[in-house]
């Protein structure tokens, strides 16, 4: 089975060897079919610790690490604008 790959913004790197990483996704509402964004947080393992707030990067999914960690940064697209 194909591992699923997601692109998303950190939000959070105050853990160890952890980011939160903010997905961000398009659907149209069932009834008034309206495109409405829909967001939602991952957890992501982060080895080294070399992701920053504000980064733009692929998650993919992989085997449980902890409780509620099941995905891994796979690389960086864009880097954060500091100002």
């Amino acid at each position: 089975m194909a591992k699923r790959i997601m692109q998303g913004v950190v939000v959070s790197d105050k853990m160890d060897k952890t980011v939160v990483v903010l997905v961000e996704r398009k659907v149209r509402h069932p009834l008034y079919g309206k495109i409405v964004r829909q967001s939602k947080k991952y957890k992501a393992h982060d080895e080294e610790n070399q992701y920053r707030t504000g980064d733009m990067v692929m998650i993919q999914e992989s085997r449980p690490l902890s409780k509620d960690k099941n995905w891994v940064v796979t690389e960086r697209t864009a880097v954060a604008v500091e100002g």
